[in-house]
């Protein structure tokens, strides 16, 4: 295990990966890129998260004025929760957002009410705390294909839902590096194999999960041919075509399960299968990668009660969609 207090670790190509903090040690990445002392922050971790970031910066030599950029990858609070509170201390910084997810950062509390519904009052104020709002004026909304210049290096972002609606990933042209949030799933340091090869599963939390959706968007990030993909949970990943086999399967394994329990009209044992289905799914994958089942379920236990969520509420805009 790394040593080092906060876990900051330096990449290639002036990217660094900082263990934001949030609820265990190498759950949620936050990803930073610094260009000619410039600094471009891709998503930011709790409120709880921000003075690591900028302490991760004082080991730099730099401070929050050298900030040009906040961009959450998407609105979920895991990704975006310390965003505000980050901006109030970069008084250079703009915010850069997908145009469904701006309106959530400028007036948070549709985004706090929808966080309560999926983990509850108690949970959400002690894993988010107080969200603040950015102002409007410095918020940069990013539809598909836009890109910015940080210090002269493009950053390109691309539409990318399956996961979210409100999601994009980031394109770094120099790096030849994706910054894909949660659209290309969680890769845990825990589950690599003892040749160091990383493995995948999917992230299908509430309540946007959109099979077809995600697939395609997979197939749009394979594409550019990355070196490397910056991955929420959790960093930094290589053999990028191998792994997008893998992830393909699992995403098509959550729709087979819930296209499973589709017509059960019983909530409770709908819940119940979706559960155990996700929790079948994943031992399935230990035993392909010739893990330790037990350690998968174990770190995956979040993941697995989330992602049953996320098919859950796939099967309800399905009914609806059809009614």
């Amino acid at each position: 295990m790394n040593p080092d207090p906060i876990d900051l670790r330096e990449y290639p190509h002036g990217i660094y990966g900082l263990d934001s903090g949030y609820v265990r040690p190498r759950l949620d990445a936050i990803h930073f890129i610094v260009e000619k002392g410039r600094v471009a922050f891709i998503d930011t971790g709790t409120n709880d998260s921000v003075p690591r970031m900028l302490e991760a910066l004082s080991r730099l030599g730099l401070d929050a004025d050298a900030i040009d950029y906040v961009i959450p990858t998407h609105v979920h609070l895991d990704h975006a929760g310390g965003a505000g509170r980050l901006m109030q201390l970069a008084h250079n910084a703009k915010m850069v957002i997908h145009p469904r997810g701006a309106g959530h950062m400028i007036d948070p509390s549709k985004l706090w009410a929808g966080t309560v519904g999926v983990y509850g009052e108690a949970r959400a104020r002690r894993d988010y705390g107080e969200l603040v709002p950015v102002p409007r004026e410095r918020v940069i909304e990013a539809p598909d294909g836009a890109s910015i210049s940080l210090a002269g290096r493009k950053l390109v972002f691309l539409d990318t839902p399956g996961h979210a609606k409100h999601h994009f990933c980031v394109w770094d042209e120099s790096a030849r590096a994706l910054f894909t949030g949660d659209t290309f799933g969680c890769s845990y340091r825990e589950l690599d194999d003892a040749d160091g090869r990383a493995h995948m599963f999917a992230s299908t939390t509430p309540t946007q999960f959109d099979p077809p959706a995600l697939r395609a968007s997979i197939d749009r990030l394979l594409a550019l041919g990355p070196e490397a993909i910056y991955v929420t949970h959790y960093s930094r990943i290589t053999d990028v075509e191998r792994l997008g086999v893998d992830l393909r399967r699992v995403v098509d394994g959550h729709e087979a399960i819930g296209l499973r329990w589709a017509d059960c009209g019983d909530a409770a044992e709908r819940e119940r299968g979706l559960k155990q289905g996700v929790e079948d799914l994943a031992r399935a994958e230990a035993r392909r990668a010739g893990g330790d089942e037990a350690l998968w379920i174990k770190v995956l236990e979040n993941d697995i009660a989330l992602n049953a969520q996320g098919i859950a509420a796939w099967l309800d805009f399905r009914s609806k969609k059809a009614a």
